[in-house]
């Protein structure tokens, strides 16, 4: 197998390798994609070292599938151009997620959406893939009528500069490289990607559009506040979900322990509920503080934390490369 890793040098992008590897997947010629500024260095895989090389350079190679992960612009541009070669890309960007073409993929829940001819396949948002996780086997069981979402997101999710501009702040008090309009450390921003004419985030709106489609509930009733946290280990979600039908809190919770890719953390006699702390490197999905809400009928609150560097981008996109290697 050919594979191209385009953002080889991101955040991502090195997530994706290290998933790659635990999920021992035998990769013949890899081929990582960088800027020009990263020409002549390179990056070692399973024992080898690959030079890193340019979009135009890799798009003459005869390869087989693409990870995408270096933002919407190169997707939109170059994801076609490989698609056209029969390369199948699987794009980390906001690009092709509501094109109607292009499926919008969670494995454990629509991969099936994937047909012969998709060349072009979309990975949702972070935030979208962990909320998505633990609500489908709930929608398909009650029916869920409307969603109430607040998210508390990690500074990953924006990228190394980031990270920096809080290790700055906590080590010095400010920073002067600002990604942020405002200090991150000991603080919290309610501003998570532009704003829009509605008032709300292209963050919040991305909740909102994604989930219909990859539910297939275009009706479904959702709204959500998106928070910018000084945390590194995950994203963290209060979810309250009202369905159509009465459920059984020992229900869902044996329907989660059910779900592949899900585990349950409810303990709080022994104070145990998700943590992002306990979500960093981890694959799977950590659902808890699951109770009735107690103001109206057939609603659950629910706290949702994964890891977003991996079930919220890599891994979503290296198990879908599972999925299409064993079909």
């Amino acid at each position: 197998m050919n594979l191209a890793i385009v953002g080889s040098t991101g955040m991502v992008g090195r997530t994706m390798l290290k998933v790659l590897d635990e999920h021992d997947i035998e990769v013949d010629n890899l081929y990582p994609v960088a800027s020009r500024s990263s020409i002549g260095k390179s990056i070692d895989y399973r024992g080898k070292s690959y030079d890193i090389c340019l979009l135009e350079d890799a798009l003459n190679e005869n390869i087989d599938f693409a990870l995408f992960s270096a933002g919407g612009d190169i997707s939109k541009e170059w994801a076609p151009k490989f698609a056209e070669k029969g390369v199948v890309v699987i794009d980390n960007s906001s690009a092709w997620r509501m094109d109607e073409n292009c499926p919008l993929v969670v494995p454990q829940i629509n991969h099936d959406s994937i047909g012969e001819s998709n060349r072009i396949i979309a990975n949702p948002n972070c935030s979208t893939i962990q909320m998505v996780m633990a609500i489908a086997p709930l929608h398909r069981k009650y029916g869920i009528k409307r969603l109430v979402i607040s998210t508390y997101q990690s500074i990953t999710g924006t990228g190394k500069a980031a990270v920096e501009q809080m290790e700055e702040e906590r080590k010095y008090g400010s920073s002067n490289n600002m990604v942020y309009d405002y200090q991150i450390d000991r603080n919290c921003i309610p501003h998570c990607d532009v704003f829009m004419d509605n008032g709300y985030t292209k963050e919040e709106m991305k909740l909102v559009h994604e989930t219909r489609k990859i539910l297939n509930a275009p009706e479904m009733q959702i709204t959500a506040t998106a928070v910018r946290v000084p945390v590194v280990g995950g994203h963290s979600e209060s979810i309250n979900v009202e369905f159509s039908n009465e459920f059984d809190l020992k229900d869902v919770v044996q329907l989660l322990n059910d779900t592949e890719g899900v585990i349950v953390v409810d303990d709080i006699a022994n104070r145990k509920y998700p943590m992002p702390i306990n979500a960093m490197d981890k694959d799977e999905v950590l659902v808890g503080r699951l109770r009735k809400d107690e103001s109206q009928p057939n609603t659950l609150n629910m706290w949702v934390v994964a890891d977003n560097l991996r079930k919220g981008a890599a891994t979503n996109a290296v198990e879908i490369l599972e999925k299409l290697i064993k079909k």
